[in-house]
């Protein structure tokens, strides 16, 4: 998939919009053995295999010292109201950028057209009470284009725990293919009581795709003017997401930065398969984009 549009090969692409009941989700887009070679053979062959060994332990030390230190930053994104049953309806994860003000998620994440409160739960770890809390929040910015929103805090004081961009320079990827990388969110959402995970894996490629609107009622001039600029990158992963994981972080282990944000997976079959058979293959928004909607 180096340079082509990612296809249904292994099934279908869907964002995930991740209310927790999976079957009434919405579908954005069809969305490492040494032989007894002598002792100067074998010397040879430790040498060999010291470097990734070093690189595994390396990545194995550092990742729940990045979780401990990231946790706080990652919130799940919902919908609020005082009459529905729950109150606040799961729909996605987002992380906490900037001023500790500001909330990057994905724009499908979002309702369109927004007819409730938006909320996002910020962990029990990002709070002085040890109690998850609920904070409203507004949409200041949405790049349907590259699947991105930007969320800000309505009142109160800012979050104190923010999460760091990686550097973008000019005509060089952000990331490099075989990067160890670990995604953060809320998989399935409220069926697991809202909890954060995270997955860990590597970038398996960087890709491109047209971006499609998702009904002909989207093709304003602006979103075709977009699809005239060429094909949006992505970073193919080798983790599996799921329900939930949309809009959540994308971490480079080593840096501890965001990379991207998390979008879309490859589905074998129905929107279901993604919990009974998930492919292993998601993908996400390279970090240069956060950077335009932030208007970096």
């Amino acid at each position: 998939m180096n340079s082509r549009a990612p296809r249904r090969s292994l099934g279908r692409i869907t964002s995930f919009a991740a209310d927790a009941d999976l079957p009434s989700a919405s579908s954005r887009r069809g969305v490492l053995a040494l032989g007894a070679a002598g002792v100067l053979g074998g010397i040879a062959g430790l040498s060999a295999l010291w470097p990734a060994t070093t690189r595994a332990q390396e990545m194995s030390n550092t990742l729940p010292d990045l979780i401990d230190r990231s946790r706080s930053a990652v919130v799940a994104v919902g919908t609020f109201s005082a009459t529905d049953n729950p109150r606040f309806g799961f729909r996605g994860t987002g992380f906490v950028v900037g001023d500790g003000r500001q909330i990057v998620t994905c724009a499908h994440v979002v309702p369109s057209p927004l007819e409730k409160d938006l909320m996002i739960t910020v962990p029990a770890s990002g709070n002085t009470s040890g109690q998850p809390q609920l904070r409203a929040v507004k949409l200041v910015r949405r790049d349907v284009m590259h699947d991105l929103a930007v969320l800000e805090l309505i009142e109160g004081k800012p979050l104190t725990e923010v999460l760091s961009l990686a550097t973008v320079e000019e005509g060089k990827p952000t990331v490099r293919e075989g990067t160890a990388v670990a995604l953060m969110g809320y998989p399935i959402g409220t069926q697991l009581g809202v909890t954060m995970a995270t997955h860990r894996g590597v970038v398996a490629a960087l890709t491109t795709a047209a971006m499609p609107a998702p009904n002909s009622n989207s093709l304003d001039p602006r979103a075709v003017r977009q699809l005239r600029e060429g094909p949006v990158e992505f970073l193919q992963l080798d983790i599996t997401a799921y329900p939930g994981n949309s809009g959540g972080p994308l971490l480079d282990i080593r840096t501890g930065k965001v990379v991207g944000v998390v979008n879309m997976v490859v589905l074998k079959g129905t929107r279901e398969s993604a919990l009974t058979a998930p492919s292993g293959i998601s993908y996400a928004v390279p970090v240069k984009y956060v950077m335009g909607v932030l208007g970096k």
